[in-house]
C-alpha cells in the first residue's frame, strides 16, 4: 500500500529527477555535436519534469541550472544571442539560493564559461577573454584539491575557448599557449576529444597566423578524432578547412565542401555556423568569379549575423558584398563614388570593431576605385592612411594592396614603380608558395598573384617590339605561370592512413565501373567516389613542402641552352595573343590575333580528334571528321606557327602553351609535321629537365593493362626493341607492382585505358587489372622513371587553373621528377595507338631522342596519334 507523499514507483520524484539528469547529459552531448534542436527538445523535457510535487528545491536548483545553461547556449545558437545571454542572467540569479558553496562554485563556473563563450562567438572577444581569465585562474587554484576529470576537462575547455579567442585577435603567441596547455591536459587525463577540440582551435590559430601547413595538419588530426569521437563536430571543422583552402587559392574545392555541409548545418538550425558557412562561400564564388553568387550568399549572411546580434561578424560578410560591388563599378562616376563612400565607411565600423586587417581592406579597396575613376591624388591620400600591412595579414589582402600601389604609380606615369610592386609581390607569393605541401595547393596559389602579373605582362606589351621587351615578356611571363614546375621535389613517402584512403578510393572506382557494365544505379557510388577523392587530397595538403624552389631561367640561360631548337612561349593579354621566340641567338615578339579564336580552334580540333578515336567507324564519317580536323589544325596553323616561320626555320620546337593551347596536339599541325616538338609548362621546367642531375636509373618496364585488344600482342613486340625490359602482363600488373616496378626504372611504357579526372586531376587514372593506378600515387614514386609512355586516352591532359598551372596525370609525373612523358593529349584508338607505339620504340631503340621519335611515329597518321611529348624531349 502506498501512503501519500511516498517516492516509491516509476512516477515519483526521484525518477523524474534521474530523468532530467539523463536528458541533461544526452542533451549536452548534442549540444556538443552541434545537435542543437534535438538538445533544446530534450532540455524542454528535463526543465518539465522537474515541475512535479516532491522534488527535493535544493537538487531541483541544481538539475534546473544545469538545463538552463545547457539550452542558454543552444538557444542563443538558433536563435539570437542575446536569448542566450538573458537566460544566463536568469541562471545568475537563481544560483544565489543554492546552499553547497562547492556545487554553487562549480555551476556558476558552467554558466560563465557559457557566457564567454557566446560573447566570443559574436565578436566580442575582449568581453569573452575577461570571463575566461577570471575563470581559468579560480580553475587552476582549485585543480590541484579538484583534480577530478571534470574539473579538468572544465580548464581544458576554458583553455581552449581562450585560444581560440586570442587566436580570433592574433594574439598568436596566447593563442598556441593556452591551445598546447589544453591538449596536454587533456592527453594527460584521458580526455581525447577535448584534445581533439583544442586540436582544432590550435589550428584556426596558426591558420590566422598565415602557417596554412601548420594549420591543415591540426585539422586533419581533429578529423581523425572527431570521425570516431563526435562526427556532429565535423560540420564546423569543414567550415576551417573551406576557410584555409580559401587562403590558398583553392576556391572551387572550397565551394563543394561548404556545398556539402550547409543543407545539415540549416537541418540543425546552427545560426552562427550557418551564416559563418554562407560568408565563406561567398568569398569562394568571389575568388571563382562567380559574383551573383558571392553577392546573395554574402547578403544572406550578413543579414542571419545581424538578426544575431553578431556586429564583427556581419561587418565581415559585409566587406565581401562590398567587395563584389567594387568588381562591378565600372559605371557612371556617381555609382563609383558611392561604392567609395560605403568601403571607406565600412573601414571605420571594421576598425571599431578591431578587424584591423579587414578595415585596412576596405580602405585599399576605395583606393583603387578612386584612383580607376581619375582621381590618383585622392587614391594616395587613402592609401597613406592604411596602416602598415602585418607579416601575417591574409595573402590575397597583401597582394591587393601591391596591385593598388602599381596602378597609383601608373597612373601618375611611374612605370618603373609599377613594376617593382608587381615583382615585389609575386615574390612575396612566392614565399608562401614555398613552405606549401601537394600539388593542389602549391598550384593553387597563383590565384591571389593573377591580377599582378597581368598588369605587369600588359605594360611590357605596351612598350615596343624590341629585343629588350621581348626578354622584359618572357621574365615576366616565368615569374607568373606554371609556378607548380619550378620545384625540385623533396623525397616523400604516402603515409599508411592516406594510403587506405587511396585504396578505398580505388575500391569504389571499381565498384562504380561494375555497376555502370551492369547497367545499376550509380549516383550513391559516384557521390562516394568523389567524397572519397576529396578527403585523400585534403590529407596530402598537411604534408611537408612540396619541394625546393628553383629560380627562374633568364632569357640569357635559354638561349645558351637551344642547342639548334626554337623555343616559342605563348602568353595572352586581353584578347591578345602573343608569342615570345628564341631561335638561334636572338629573342623576339610576336602578336599573333585574337586569343578568343585560338582558343574556339583548340576545342573544335580536340573535339574532332575525340570523334575520331574509335577503331571502327564507318569510313565516310571518318572522311567527314578527318576533313574537319584538317580544316582546324590549317586554321590553328596559321594563327600560332606560321607568322612564326621566318625565325624558326626547321628547328625542332619548345612550346610553352597557355590556357587551351594546352589540349594541342602540335604534331597535327602542318608546321609540325615530322618536326621534333616538345610542350612544357614553362621555360624554367625545361631548362631544368634537360640540366637535371638525376639518380642512375637503368631499364625499361613495360605494362599491359586489361581490356585492350589490339596491345596482346603490342608489349610482346616491344619488348623485341630492348635488350633489358621486364615485361608485367596483364595479371601481374597489379597497382602495387607497378609502383615498386617504376621506381628508378630508365624507361617505362604502360599501355592501359585511361581517363582524365578534370574536377580531381590527380585522380586521372590508368585502369589496372585490380583497379585503377591514380596520379596521386605515381607522383610520389621515391625514384621517378626518368621517361614515360602513356599509350593511354587523354592523359597529357591537364586541368589548367590561374597562372597556366596544369595539373593532370602528366603534369604529376613531371612535377614529380621525370623529365620526359609521353602521352596523348585527345582519345585514342586501340589499334592507332599500338602502331604508334610500334613505332615510337623502334626508332627510339635506335638512338633518337624521345621528341624525334614521337615526330616520326605521329607523321604516319597524325590525326589518330594525337600523342605529344612533354618535359625535356
Amino acid at each position: 500500500m502506498i501512503v501519500p507523499g511516498e517516492t516509491r514507483g516509476p512516477s515519483g520524484p526521484e525518477h523524474a529527477v534521474r530523468l532530467a539528469r539523463e536528458l541533461h547529459r544526452s542533451a549536452r552531448d548534442a549540444a556538443t555535436a552541434d545537435r542543437h534542436p534535438a538538445a533544446i527538445r530534450q532540455m524542454r523535457r528535463g526543465l518539465a519534469l522537474l515541475e512535479k510535487p516532491g522534488i527535493d528545491p535544493q537538487e531541483r536548483l541544481e538539475v534546473r541550472t544545469r538545463l538552463r545553461n545547457t539550452l542558454a547556449f543552444c538557444l542563443a545558437e538558433t536563435g539570437k544571442v542575446d536569448d542566450g545571454l538573458t537566460q544566463l542572467a536568469g541562471v545568475d540569479s537563481e544560483l544565489a539560493g543554492l546552499r553547497d558553496e562547492a556545487l554553487r562554485a562549480h555551476l556558476s563556473t558552467l554558466v560563465n564559461l557559457n557566457r564567454a563563450a557566446l560573447l566570443c562567438r559574436v565578436g566580442r572577444i575582449d568581453e569573452g577573454i575577461a570571463q575566461l581569465d577570471r575563470e581559468i585562474e579560480r580553475s587552476e587554484r582549485r585543480l590541484p584539491a579538484h583534480g577530478d576529470p571534470e574539473a579538468v576537462d572544465l580548464l581544458a575547455l576554458a583553455l581552449s575557448n581562450r585560444g581560440n579567442a586570442h587566436g580570433e585577435v592574433h594574439r598568436h603567441d596566447k593563442a598556441v599557449r593556452d591551445l598546447n596547455r589544453a591538449v596536454e591536459l587533456a592527453d594527460a587525463h584521458d580526455l581525447p576529444l577535448r584534445a581533439a577540440i583544442a586540436k582544432h582551435a590550435l589550428g584556426n590559430a596558426v591558420q590566422r597566423a598565415g602557417d596554412i601547413p601548420a594549420a591543415l595538419r591540426h585539422y586533419h588530426e581533429a578529423n581523425r578524432a572527431f570521425q570516431d569521437l563526435e562526427p556532429g563536430l565535423l560540420l564546423r571543422l569543414r567550415i576551417d578547412q573551406a576557410e584555409a583552402m580559401i587562403s590558398v587559392g583553392l576556391a572551387d574545392e572550397a565551394g563543394r565542401l561548404l556545398d556539402e555541409v550547409l543543407p545539415e548545418l540549416r537541418r540543425q538550425r546552427i545560426g552562427q555556423d550557418v551564416a559563418e558557412a554562407e560568408l565563406f562561400r561567398a568569398a569562394a564564388a568571389l575568388q571563382d568569379g562567380d559574383l551573383v553568387l558571392a553577392r546573395r550568399t554574402a547578403t544572406s549572411a550578413q543579414r542571419k549575423l545581424v538578426r544575431r546580434g553578431s556586429p564583427a561578424w556581419a561587418a565581415v560578410a559585409g566587406l565581401i558584398a562590398l567587395r563584389v560591388d567594387a568588381v562591378r563599378a565600372r559605371g557612371p562616376q556617381r555609382s563609383v563614388a558611392g561604392v567609395v563612400r560605403r568601403a571607406i565607411a565600412l573601414s571605420d565600423e571594421l576598425a571599431g570593431l578591431k578587424l584591423v586587417d579587414q578595415a585596412a581592406f576596405a580602405l585599399v579597396l576605395a583606393a583603387r576605385l578612386e584612383i580607376r575613376r581619375g582621381d590618383p591624388d585622392r587614391g594616395a591620400e587613402l592609401l597613406r592612411s592604411v596602416p602598415k600591412s602585418r607579416r601575417i595579414a591574409p595573402i590575397d589582402h597583401r597582394m591587393l594592396l601591391r596591385l593598388c600601389r602599381a596602378e597609383l604609380a601608373l597612373a601618375r606615369g611611374n612605370e618603373r614603380v609599377a613594376l617593382a610592386q608587381a615583382k615585389a609581390g609575386l615574390a612575396e607569393l612566392g614565399r608562401m608558395r614555398d613552405r606549401l605541401g601537394g600539388l593542389e595547393l602549391v598550384s593553387g596559389t597563383a590565384v591571389h598573384g593573377r591580377e599582378l602579373g597581368e598588369l605587369a605582362v600588359r605594360l611590357v606589351l605596351g612598350g615596343r617590339d624590341s629585343t629588350a621587351n621581348a626578354k622584359r615578356l618572357f621574365t615576366w611571363l616565368e615569374r607568373t605561370r606554371a609556378q607548380l614546375y619550378r620545384y625540385d621535389p623533396v623525397e616523400s613517402t604516402v603515409d599508411s592512413e592516406l594510403a587506405e584512403r587511396i585504396t578505398e578510393v580505388r575500391r569504389l572506382s571499381r565498384a562504380l565501373l561494375r555497376a555502370r557494365l551492369d547497367g545499376l544505379p550509380t549516383a550513391e557510388l559516384e557521390s562516394r567516389l568523389k567524397a572519397g577523392q576529396r578527403a585523400a587530397t585534403r590529407m596530402g595538403w598537411s604534408a611537408s613542402p612540396w619541394g625546393t624552389p628553383r629560380p627562374v631561367v633568364t632569357p640569357d640561360e635559354v638561349l645558351a641552352r637551344l642547342r639548334g631548337r626554337a623555343l616559342v612561349s605563348y602568353a595572352v593579354s586581353g584578347d591578345e595573343l602573343v608569342a615570345v621566340v628564341f631561335a638561334g641567338d636572338r629573342v623576339r615578339m610576336a602578336r599573333l590575333g585574337s586569343a578568343a579564336d585560338a582558343t574556339e580552334g583548340a576545342r573544335r580540333l580536340h573535339a574532332d580528334l575525340n570523334a575520331l578515336a574509335p577503331d571502327h567507324l564507318p569510313p565516310p564519317l571518318a572522311q567527314v571528321i578527318s576533313a574537319s580536323a584538317r580544316r582546324e589544325a590549317e586554321k590553328l596553323d596559321r594563327l600560332l606557327l606560321r607568322p612564326l616561320a621566318p625565325v624558326i626555320g626547321d628547328r625542332p620546337l619548345v612550346v610553352v602553351p597557355t590556357g587551351a593551347l594546352y589540349v594541342v596536339p602540335w604534331g597535327v599541325l602542318p608546321t609540325c609535321a615530322n618536326r621534333p616538338t616538345t610542350a612544357v609548362p614553362s621555360a624554367t621546367a625545361w631548362v631544368s629537365a634537360i640540366s637535371r642531375e638525376t639518380d642512375s636509373a637503368d631499364g625499361v618496364l613495360l605494362v599491359r593493362g586489361p581490356g585492350l585488344q589490339a596491345a596482346q600482342g603490342e608489349i610482346d613486340r616491344l619488348a623485341g626493341y630492348h635488350d633489358d625490359a621486364k615485361l608485367l602482363g596483364v595479371t601481374e600488373a597489379r597497382v602495387g607492382a607497378v609502383l615498386e616496378a617504376l621506381d628508378g626504372v630508365e624507361l617505362a611504357h604502360i599501355a592501359a585505358h585511361g581517363e582524365h579526372e578534370p574536377e580531381n586531376a590527380l585522380f586521372s587514372r590508368l585502369e589496372l587489372v585490380d583497379g585503377a593506378l591514380f596520379a596521386h600515387e605515381v607522383g610520389r614514386v621515391r625514384r621517378p622513371p626518368h621517361r614515360v609512355v602513356l599509350a593511354a586516352c587523354e592523359l597529357a591532359l591537364n586541368r589548367v587553373r590561374p597562372g597556366d598551372e596544369p595539373l593532370g596525370f602528366a603534369g604529376a609525373l613531371l612535377a614529380g621528377g621525370a623529365r620526359t612523358v609521353i602521352a596523348a593529349s585527345s582519345r585514342v584508338g586501340d589499334e592507332p595507338s599500338a602502331a604508334a607505339m610500334a613505332d615510337f620504340h623502334r626508332i627510339l631503340a635506335g638512338g633518337a631522342s624521345p621528341a624525334v621519335a614521337l615526330a616520326e611515329a605521329v607523321a604516319a597518321d597524325p590525326l589518330r596519334r594525337p600523342f605529344v611529348c612533354l618535359g625535356s624531349g
